[in-house]
């Protein structure tokens, strides 16, 4: 893949992630002392090569933990809002992306795209943002990365990260039980430019059913149930993104 294709990436700055990967094994130590971590499916996280994984998002630790536990690094949209302070710089040290939830936002679209070009990983929280983790709806950017890519999309069901009428910053209490729970790659094919909104909409409706239909196989395997509904903010647009990001 060509940093020169449409759209063009070859002057976004690169996402680092050396300081991820020295940072990872520490963090596994801190959250498996604090919280009784299992991960399965890891045979289905490809080795090599470009991947996004698309996760629900129940609670505040969905991220941290998919940047320590995932079997490779992992760049991860982080709302915008997180990047301020010391908090924002240690985003930015381990390589997460800033994201504008209320606007399409291409400069977070194309930082993705040159880590996927590169044969990296991308995470994605399709739904938005935090709450019931039920997968009602999924955001178009995941598929139009997919389709600007041919990455596969791989799903990941979390589950133990927000006690049931836990608010949106709550953590679980220490040794509560937590689950990811990875599915097996789901295809999509790249698509040469221009990229219509059709193409965009049907591969959104296709990856939706896919990630639920996994969710549904995770809660089978593990016999956990998701937290139930907090207050969640406006879902971030799904229209318009080809128009914004192909130039």
């Amino acid at each position: 893949m060509s940093h020169e294709q449409l759209p063009r990436t070859v002057d976004v700055r690169r996402v680092g992630d050396r300081t991820l990967r020295f940072l990872r094994p520490l963090a596994r130590s801190v959250f498996g002392h604090r919280w009784d971590v299992h991960v399965h499916g890891r045979e289905h996280v490809p080795s090599v090569g470009a991947h996004i994984v698309a996760a629900n998002h129940v609670g505040l630790m969905d991220g941290p933990l998919l940047a320590a536990y995932h079997p490779r690094p992992v760049h991860a949209l982080t709302k915008r809002e997180m990047f301020e302070g010391h908090t924002g710089r240690a985003l930015r040290a381990v390589g997460q992306i800033p994201l504008d939830r209320h606007n399409v936002d291409p400069g977070a679209i194309k930082a993705c795209l040159r880590v996927l070009r590169e044969h990296g990983v991308v995470g994605v929280f399709p739904e938005g943002g935090r709450g019931s983790g039920d997968l009602q709806r999924a955001n178009a950017g995941i598929a139009y990365l997919a389709l600007v890519t041919g990455a596969p999309i791989v799903p990941l069901a979390v589950f133990g990260t927000r006690e049931p009428g836990g608010g949106t910053n709550s953590l679980p209490p220490r040794r509560t039980r937590i689950d990811l729970v990875y599915g097996a790659a789901v295809p999509v094919a790249a698509v040469s430019f221009p990229r219509t909104q059709e193409q965009i909409r049907q591969t959104t409706l296709f990856l939706h059913e896919a990630l639920r239909a996994h969710l549904d196989a995770a809660r089978a395997l593990t016999g956990r149930e998701l937290p139930g509904p907090i207050p969640t903010e406006a879902p971030s647009p799904t229209a318009s993104i080809k128009e914004h990001i192909d130039d």
